[in-house]
């Protein structure tokens, strides 16, 4: 899995918890509230909260998944190739070095 798509399933998931964030505080605020109208559309956000703890869990265990799928492939790399992966991180380090210094 690339950087950029990892990032943006990390930020889905954590909008996803700021959504159902909000959704249960509009609920707590509204609970004195009465009304068929009212009733109803706190029932669709219950069960729709529901539906999304149970998407953002989905969600979670995959990204954890993955992220253990990438750390075994890249450590299956660096052991089948050393020197290549002792190269790369000298290079990346020299690159980061000469940034910092440019600055």
């Amino acid at each position: 899995m690339d950087g950029e798509g990892f990032n943006n399933k990390e930020r889905l998931v954590n909008d996803l918890r700021t959504l159902m964030t909000d959704a249960e505080e509009l609920l707590r605020v509204t609970a004195s509230q009465a009304g068929e109208k009212i009733g109803a559309a706190r029932q669709r956000i219950e069960q729709s909260l529901t539906e999304g703890r149970k998407a953002l869990a989905d969600a979670e265990q995959t990204l954890v998944t993955k992220s253990k799928e990438c750390a075994e492939i890249a450590d299956d790399y660096v052991r089948e190739n050393p020197w290549s992966a002792v190269g790369m991180a000298a290079a990346v380090g020299l690159v980061f070095g000469l940034m910092i210094r440019g600055k």
